[in-house]
């Protein structure tokens, strides 16, 4: 069951990605951040009131919001700050790289999170496993030869720089998941995480973005911004359910919500018309092998 709702949660993930690239387009980046973290922390505040005024009416469902202590507070404080680094870098590059190229790249996440998994929690690669970063690696190479075909140059685009940092706190921000969900449950860790989000990005609309926005990319209102949200809450109460069930695994919960690329990739091409498609689309098969690898790898 909870492989399922893995690849539910990245088929709602890819329709979140392609939602974020229309809102980002020719706009302003925090305020757009900033509104998905009020909505998502609006739909939200509703379970939390219930949870605590008339906690009869939700404490056997996994809707119920339990109260947590300071130090948990704190763990979900950092949890917050790891996805807003993600997100920040992640907006940037989406922003100004294709789709084509941002999503291959950040599917390679979950092969982060595997070698995380592998120093960290002293998880052991077997020889699926290593097929499967070995071709991930090539794909994010020969990703960067179709990249400079667009002008994009891998070793001094800043953005490249962004869609890494955000592969990559992604992948911190998953390791630490395993961590959560064997303590906390799911309401808990996506409520508090999210409402900690809404309120760092306040100050980062407040004091770094609005002072300058006459010296930047102006803000419009798009109404997949609220697009964003949505399929962006369901994804993640989906994936944090899904690595609370018994024997799911992150290495392989991440693996497949990085699959979303194949929706990205098919918007890229579809509604974006970006180019160079046909050798594109050989690394994202290459993504899409060394995904199959690590499922079989893990499955062993």
């Amino acid at each position: 069951m909870w492989l399922g709702l893995a690849f539910l949660s990245a088929f709602l993930l890819g329709c979140y990605e392609v939602n974020k690239k229309v809102s980002l387009t020719d706009n302003a980046v925090i305020p757009i951040l900033f509104i998905n973290t009020i909505v998502c922390s609006t739909l939200l505040l509703p379970l939390v009131m219930v949870s605590f005024f008339a906690p009869s009416c939700l404490e056997d469902t996994i809707f119920f919001v339990p109260r947590v202590s300071f130090d948990t507070h704190g763990l979900l404080f950092l949890k917050a700050v790891l996805v807003l680094s993600s997100w920040i870098f992640g907006y940037f590059a989406t922003k100004h790289l294709p789709l084509t190229i941002t999503g291959p790249i950040k599917s390679t996440q979950p092969v982060l999170t595997l070698l995380g998994a592998l120093l960290i929690f002293q998880e052991r690669l077997n020889i699926y496993q290593w097929i499967g970063v070995i071709l991930s690696i090539i794909s994010f190479y020969l990703l960067s030869g179709a990249g400079k075909k667009e002008g994009i140059n891998f070793a001094h685009n800043k953005f490249i720089f962004f869609i890494v940092m955000a592969a990559i706190t992604g992948a911190l921000s998953g390791l630490y998941d395993k961590f959560l969900m064997k303590r906390f449950d799911v309401m808990t860790v996506q409520v508090w995480y999210t409402f900690y989000q809404c309120a760092i990005m306040f100050f980062i609309w407040a004091f770094i973005w609005y002072p300058t926005r006459k010296k930047t990319t102006p803000f419009v209102w798009r109404w997949n911004i609220l697009y964003i949200a949505l399929f962006l809450l369901v994804a993640d109460f989906i994936y944090f359910y899904a690595l609370g069930l018994p024997g799911s695994m992150i290495s392989i919960v991440s693996m497949v919500r990085r699959s979303n690329v194949v929706v990205t990739f098919a918007a890229g091409a579809l509604f974006f018309h970006e180019k160079n498609l046909r050798s594109k689309m050989f690394d994202v098969l290459l993504v899409i092998i060394a995904m199959i690898f690590l499922y079989f790898g893990t499955k062993e």
